[in-house]
């Protein structure tokens, strides 16, 4: 295989361009960086286009296992030259692979419950580092999906996907309105917990054994209004120090652990 060696390869300018959410939004594709990120789309069955791998950066036992993977895949693979490679890459952990994929569907009406099922509501985030972060401790804890309400970042923005070491492909995940969120929620009757400052009871007082909901805010603005209600339960964490809060993805991480050692305690 002759490798691309110009940064101005129509495949290399049309990869490079999904780093831009309008060109993610309009292409319907997106991009997947990372040996460990792209073996999981692929053992989740994400549809890949196009690969392009630079031999000399695929070092790591992953990146050689993602070039084996590929071969079973229909996804049209480059090899690229390590300038190319720079164009297309996030981030400093360059593993010698960059892929293009079409992107996955992410809608309520594509989740599936088990009997006694813990949900996962971000509303509003906007970094992307930070949902990266709560999809990977939600798979950790064994979180059932994961539901972003009002999004002010896509679900499969590259540094999410990145953050989440490719998470967001193995845990269902939805994308949807708040409001619409929150209706799904009473419609399956999950129990709901909102994590917020003033929040009346301690977290290890919630019962996170039954079918429930643990409902997060925006890592400035916190939960929006919708989420009061006689069937919403305010949840605090302690916080002994100056500050008030943690960061959501650190609240995240406590609260599905609490879930996890009831659950399983």
């Amino acid at each position: 295989m002759t490798p691309i060696t110009s940064l101005r390869n129509p495949h290399v300018q049309h990869a490079a361009k999904l780093r831009d959410r309008r060109h993610r939004d309009r292409q319907q594709r997106i991009v997947i960086d990372g040996a460990r990120e792209l073996l999981r789309a692929i053992g989740a069955g994400v549809g890949l286009v196009e690969a392009f791998v630079c031999p000399p950066l695929c070092r790591t036992e992953d990146a050689q296992r993602a070039c084996r993977a590929l071969r079973g895949t229909t996804a049209r693979v480059f090899e690229v030259t390590e300038a190319v490679f720079a164009k297309l890459a996030f981030g400093e952990r360059a593993e010698g692979m960059v892929a293009v994929a079409q992107t996955p569907a992410a809608t309520l009406d594509r989740i599936a419950l088990s009997d006694c099922p813990l949900v996962a509501v971000l509303e509003g985030v906007e970094k992307p580092g930070n949902l990266g972060a709560v999809l990977r401790s939600a798979d950790g804890a064994g979180v059932s999906a994961l539901l972003v309400a009002d999004p002010r970042t896509d679900l499969f923005n590259p540094n999410t996907i990145r953050a989440s070491l490719g998470t967001v492909f193995a845990l269902p995940t939805a994308a949807a309105p708040a409001d619409d969120i929150l209706a799904w929620l009473r419609a399956k009757r999950l129990a709901m917990y909102a994590a917020r400052v003033e929040g009346a009871m301690p977290y290890t007082q919630a019962d996170f054994r039954r079918p429930a909901a643990i409902v997060l805010g925006a890592e400035a603005e916190g939960l929006s209004g919708r989420w009061r209600g006689e069937d919403i339960q305010a949840v605090r964490l302690p916080m002994l120090g100056v500050a008030d809060s943690l960061n959501v993805s650190a609240a995240a991480a406590v609260l599905f652990y609490e879930a996890l050692r009831q659950r399983t305690g």
